[in-house]
């Protein structure tokens, strides 16, 4: 996947995001985080930034906690119906309960990769 490839990057707080985002960032991708878990619009991840891939990205709200969330639970599970429609339409979900950013990021890239691999595939042929 090129460079040029515009990703977005939803979740509930506390999933991710923003490191993914730095991250990508840092191995030269146009990532996004878009906020889509503060949105009463359902599609309003399509709207902001325009993703060309979306990744979502989920955490438990335990994991969300040690991670700093300062919410109640019920606060935590009013965000997953905003985030429902954006992760129905996710090119690629992780979980990131249990992996380190560093293996997020492995895993990301090496989607993107293969994402990439296949678009080239898909053009070869047409030439």
């Amino acid at each position: 996947m090129s460079p040029a490839t515009r990703i977005g990057i939803v979740g509930p707080c506390k999933s991710g995001k923003s490191t993914l985002t730095h991250n990508l960032a840092q191995a030269g991708y146009q990532a996004h985080q878009i906020a889509q878990e503060h949105s009463f619009a359902p599609a309003m991840w399509q709207r902001i930034g325009q993703p060309e891939i979306l990744i979502y990205l989920h955490c438990e709200y335990e994991s969300s906690v040690e991670r700093g969330l300062q919410w109640s639970e019920a606060d935590y599970l009013e965000q997953q119906p905003r985030l429902a429609h954006a992760r129905q339409h996710a090119d690629l979900e992780l979980a990131t309960d249990s992996d380190s950013p560093e293996d997020i990021l492995a895993k990301v890239l090496n989607f993107l990769d293969e994402v990439g691999a296949q678009k080239d595939e898909a053009h070869g042929a047409d030439g």
